[in-house]
């Protein structure tokens, strides 16, 4: 085991988009970075040769993190790899994969709350003070309830949403142990699989909100401002970090109007 005394990071949802773009902004910051992928290993190599051309160290895990098997199997190989971990990234989310959502209709709330929450409590005993949690979410799940949603994005807005907050329980527990969260949220991310599932189900929409706010950020953008939210110790826990357009650029939803006459 090589004991450097590097930054060591983990980030779900690694092997692509904004996981790997985030996984090379930290290895560029001189962290070891270890990621997960749910099943594309060759894919997930690739960032792994990627990140350790900066000098530090990677590593790939395959891991489906709506199992707890694949949890206890992700941390046993992590604690032979690294006895710290200071940065957990929880990149990782899905709710549009119709395979999935066919086998398992409540899979969005599965994977976007439940199985935060689970690789959290298993990385906490490994982490140290003074390190940091990032939830990655979307606008349109930061501010769900009050904003229109996209059309196909209902239910992971939701729980995306109800991830948000139930990380945001366990705060106070977190800054007892010396430990920030950070909230990063996203416009739509150019380049991402996301859009692109959107856009079947709603043409020009990427286009309108192009329009609205200007530019749309990259997954390299976005990879960026997560480094730098992570190592800005300026930044208190509870931050949202909003990247993209403003959320006051979103559409509001329109109060129902009384049915009162007056």
């Amino acid at each position: 085991m090589d004991f450097v005394q590097r930054p060591v990071a983990l980030i779900t949802g690694g092997s692509r988009g904004i996981g790997a773009a985030t996984a090379l902004a930290l290895a560029a910051r001189n962290y070891d970075v270890a990621i997960t992928f749910h099943n594309k290993a060759a894919r997930a190599n690739e960032v792994v040769q990627a990140i350790t051309s900066y000098g530090v160290r990677g590593l790939a895990i395959q891991c489906d993190i709506t199992k707890q098997d694949d949890i206890d199997r992700l941390f046993s190989t992590m604690k032979e790899w690294t006895n710290h971990i200071d940065l957990l990234v929880l990149n990782a989310s899905g709710g549009l994969e119709r395979n999935l959502l066919a086998a398992d209709p409540d899979y969005p709330m599965h994977i976007n709350r439940d199985a935060q929450l689970a690789t959290l409590n298993s990385t906490l005993p490994t982490m140290p003070t003074g390190s940091t949690i990032i939830f990655v979410t979307s606008h349109w799940a930061h501010m769900y309830g009050k904003v229109q949603d996209l059309p196909a994005y209902s239910t992971i807005a939701e729980s995306k949403y109800a991830g948000e907050q139930a990380l945001r329980l366990q705060q106070q527990e977190l800054e007892e142990r010396g430990i920030r969260l950070i909230i990063v949220t996203g416009d739509l991310i150019e380049g991402t699989i996301t859009p692109k599932l959107l856009e079947r189900a709603a043409p020009g929409m990427t286009k309108d909100r192009q329009q609205t706010v200007g530019h749309l950020p990259t997954a390299t953008e976005m990879g960026e401002a997560i480094a730098v939210a992570a190592t800005d110790l300026t930044l208190p826990s509870g931050s949202t970090v909003v990247i993209g357009g403003a959320l006051e650029s979103l559409p509001l939803l329109v109060p129902e109007q009384s049915s009162q006459l007056f």
